[in-house]
């Protein structure tokens, strides 16, 4: 019998160890040193050797318990009654581990190896050409993107309809149920897309500038002239008064004694009088008495004026520099500005009692950047920068009930750049100017040269905000990060007292159970020695 040559080189974890290729009188190939499933070996060689024995060599190196199905037939008459002859195979591979060599073989000649979960020993058999792929469960962990955003990506590489992948949130895993081939192609694409996300550091200055200058020159005489009130004849009159005498009894002594007694009766008696209201003064008239009072006074509210001759001028800079990094193409926000608290009223009816509550309104500048890293390290800014400020009250009546409703000044700018990292972009434009002229004079008397500035008034107000914003975007390097020690965890609480705190200090009543002079008790020195 012709003796059948096997060669099997195994390089095990020990870079200096060799296999030599041996042949025993059976033919049987012999390896030297021992592989795991997953261990590579760096040369496999088979030389004229029956594909049973490659089999049970390489499940051996791969660790794995097997059994050849009789449907394979090797040696044995076909329906046909021709004997089915063994091939012997040659190959020699290098890099590879066990596993793969013996999933290769079984692939080359039709054969596939199905494993039993419950008895653990796996059957090589014929594999059937119409049967599809077989599915096999995988677990890729993913490091930096979230299962949820690599979802889509992955869905689309799987071809087969019976495969799927479910993700788990928890834990960033994706768990697929795919072909071999699909399996392979997938983790490529996660390989590829499942890379740390850049970072962008977004630094704002905002500057924001209040000017207000006013003056006011010249004499106001609108207390004088705009409404002077006066008043001539305006008394009270007709008021009608009634006196009563009253009657009585009256005795007489005449001449010798004798004494005479007479009775008068009560009379009535109307007068009409005038009545002048002091404050107002007037002037009446009757045929009786003529006027009243005798003399009469003209009533009016007198001279008033204002001396102006002031200048006035108020500046005012805020400054603000917040800085905040966000991700690639993920919105950042600042907002810098004061919660301005707004009461509402709600009016009552007639089976509920009215009440208030109150909300908050952002009296801010506000800035969102959304930053976008393209490929030469340039970044595309979405900007949004908005004002939102208090205006004045208007009045408004809900339920027969007048209230002060606030208003507020807006502005929005919207845009979008393109800036090299470190670079500043310079934001204006969020200009308001107001200018307020008045003027008042007396008509004829302020024309006059020179004595006309005894009879004009004039003022004049500006107030002119601008604001101004400079924001730099820079693309956060790896080298950029810092690593911090610290001991924090590794510590324990401290549970002493202050050394600085003494029983003297204290509110807390001693135990006098204990020598109070015991520094071992009070952890302290005797506050009374």
């Amino acid at each position: 019998m012709k003796a059948k040559l096997a060669v099997v080189t195994l390089v095990g974890l020990v870079a200096c160890s060799l296999a030599s290729a041996q042949t025993n009188p059976a033919g049987e190939p012999s390896t030297s040193g021992a592989a795991s499933s997953g261990t590579i070996i760096p040369l496999i060689q088979f030389q004229d050797v029956p594909l049973t024995t490659a089999i049970e060599n390489l499940a051996r190196q791969a660790g794995i318990n097997y059994i050849l199905d009789p449907k394979v037939g090797y040696g044995q008459p076909d329906e046909r009654g021709v004997i089915k002859v063994q091939p012997s195979i040659s190959i020699r591979w290098e890099n590879l581990s066990a596993e793969q060599a013996l999933t290769a073989l079984l692939m080359t000649y039709d054969l596939q190896l199905l494993d039993d979960p419950k008895t653990r020993i796996a059957r090589v058999t014929v594999k059937d050409p119409a049967a599809p792929d077989p599915l096999v469960t995988h677990v890729i962990q993913l490091k930096y993107a979230a299962p949820s955003n690599i979802l889509t990506s992955v869905q689309t590489a799987l071809s087969d309809k019976r495969s799927k992948v479910v993700p788990d949130v928890r834990t960033s895993q994706l768990v697929l149920l795919a072909t071999e081939k699909e399996i392979e192609g997938v983790e490529q694409l996660v390989a590829q897309l499942d890379t740390p996300t850049k970072q962008v550091l977004i630094e704002a200055k905002i500057l924001e500038t209040t000017l207000n200058p006013k003056t006011a020159k010249g004499i106001d005489w609108s207390g004088t002239l705009e409404s002077q009130k006066f008043t001539f004849g305006n008394g009270l009159t007709g008021s009608e008064t009634t006196r009563t005498t009253p009657g009585g009894t009256t005795t007489t002594t005449l001449p010798g004694g004798r004494s005479v007694t007479s009775t008068a009766r009560s009379s009535t008696r109307s007068e009409t009088t005038t009545v002048l209201d002091p404050l107002l003064g007037g002037l009446s008239l009757n045929t009786a008495s003529g006027f009243n009072p005798s003399t009469a006074f003209l009533n009016a509210d007198g001279v008033s004026a204002a001396l102006s001759f002031l200048n006035t001028s108020s500046d005012t800079k805020t400054i603000s520099e917040p800085r905040v990094v966000t991700l690639d193409n993920q919105k950042a926000t600042i907002d810098v500005g004061l919660l301005f608290p707004i009461v509402n009223v709600q009016a009552g009816t007639a089976n509920t009692a009215g009440g208030s509550s109150i909300s908050y309104s952002n009296l801010t500048v506000s800035l969102d950047v959304t930053p976008r890293i393209t490929a030469n390290d340039v970044v595309e800014m979405k900007v949004q920068q908005g004002i939102l400020k208090l205006g004045p009250k208007f009045s408004s009546t809900v339920g027969d009930l007048a209230n002060n409703v606030d208003s507020f000044y807006t502005r929005k700018m919207e845009t979008t750049v393109l800036i090299p990292s470190g670079n500043t972009l310079v934001m204006g434009g969020l200009i308001s100017d107001d200018l307020n002229n008045a003027n008042k004079k007396v008509p004829i008397l302020g024309d006059l040269p020179v004595l006309g500035l005894a009879f004009r008034h004039e003022s004049k107000e500006r107030n002119r905000q601008n604001l101004i914003i400079f924001i730099t975007p820079s693309i956060v390097q790896d080298t950029d990060f810092q690593p911090t020690s610290s001991a924090y965890l590794k510590s324990s609480p401290v549970t002493e007292e202050d050394p600085d705190w003494t029983p003297w200090d204290s509110a807390k009543p001693l135990d006098w159970s204990k020598p109070v002079l015991d520094e071992s008790y009070t952890g302290h020195r005797n506050p009374f020695q």
